[in-house]
């Protein structure tokens, strides 16, 4: 007799699980791995696909297919069919194409009950700002609950502000390293115009002329110049 039993987690366990990457910092891969596992054990659907914003379009990020395919769409254009459409409402929407292959978009109210829908996307906000979308595709049309939506949406909420903090704090890095950046290109030309007797602007054009024919970043040729008058103070003291 077989005594192991499978776990079943609860829409609550699988929230918590998802709030609990976001909240240890851990990657944004393990956050969106565990909603795209979370989606398809609330709604049992055959696909599902989170879409991260990357400049002026939406990059596939992770997905699942039951089936094995592979993705039909890597990036989504912002602003363009369905994704211009969850700007604009901001909700998720049950999206279908007409005869025209455009897309067309419901909210919850709207959504058909018999049989149900294929097709479920679900942004992902900072603010009102679209940072990504959980796209939810069905072989068979399915009936949704607003209870699973809401579900969803809570989630989804969650995956925006992380993505929104991640953001803010790849800007910060980029920022400090500006600034570092800065600083030694203006110690490493102070040193030059005092030992060679430079203006301010012949330092910069030796520093960035050192730069170009070395193939090294500029930053570099400056920690050089400063190691090297370093070393020097160091040996006139000796």
């Amino acid at each position: 007799m077989d005594t192991k039993h499978t776990q079943i987690k609860t829409d609550v366990e699988w929230v918590h699980e998802i709030g609990g990457h976001i909240a240890r910092g851990d990657t944004l891969d393990e956050a969106l791995a565990a909603t795209v596992n979370f989606a398809i054990a609330l709604v049992n659907c055959d696909r599902c696909f989170i879409y991260v914003r990357d400049g002026a379009e939406l990059a596939l990020w992770v997905w699942k297919h039951l089936d094995q395919e592979e993705p039909k769409y890597t990036q989504l254009a912002l602003r363009q069919g369905y994704t211009a459409l969850l700007e604009e409402h901001r909700v998720p929407l049950a999206i279908s194409t007409n005869r025209r292959e455009q897309s067309e978009a419901r909210i919850f109210d709207q959504w058909a009950t018999d049989p149900g829908e294929t097709f479920v996307s679900v942004p992902l906000l900072a603010r009102k700002e679209l940072l990504g979308v959980i796209n939810l595709q069905h072989g068979r049309p399915r009936r949704y609950s607003l209870r699973e939506v809401k579900l969803l949406s809570s989630v989804a909420v969650l995956l925006g502000a992380d993505i929104a903090i991640s953001r803010l704090e790849s800007r910060n890095s980029d920022l400090l390293m500006e600034l570092e950046t800065r600083k030694l290109v203006e110690r490493g030309k102070g040193i030059l115009q005092r030992e060679l007797g430079l203006s301010e602007h012949e330092a910069f054009l030796v520093l960035q002329r050192q730069s170009q024919q070395k193939m090294r970043p500029i930053k570099e040729i400056a920690q050089a110049i400063i190691l090297s008058a370093e070393v020097r103070q160091s040996i006139g003291q000796d």
